[in-house]
């Protein structure tokens, strides 16, 4: 993922990675050029299913993240 991110920056595509809490370190390695970890489960960085507001809040938190 974050090596795939790396490469699309080089052609000019904004990328942000929204990812568990649990790779932070691994990603953060990897040098991603913007990373959002959250504390939910692997599998579902945006939140609990059926929970429509925390993704939209997390969705917008790595939407932020292109602002800087």
């Amino acid at each position: 993922m974050g090596h795939v991110a790396r490469v699309a920056e080089e052609a000019g595509i904004v990328t942000v990675i929204i990812a568990a809490d649990t790779f932070r370190e691994r990603l953060e390695a990897m040098r991603v050029p913007r990373l959002l970890t959250t504390p939910f489960w692997m599998g579902r960085p945006l939140g609990r299913a059926g929970d429509g507001e925390t993704q939209r809040e997390t969705l917008l938190a790595g939407l932020r993240l292109l602002e800087t």
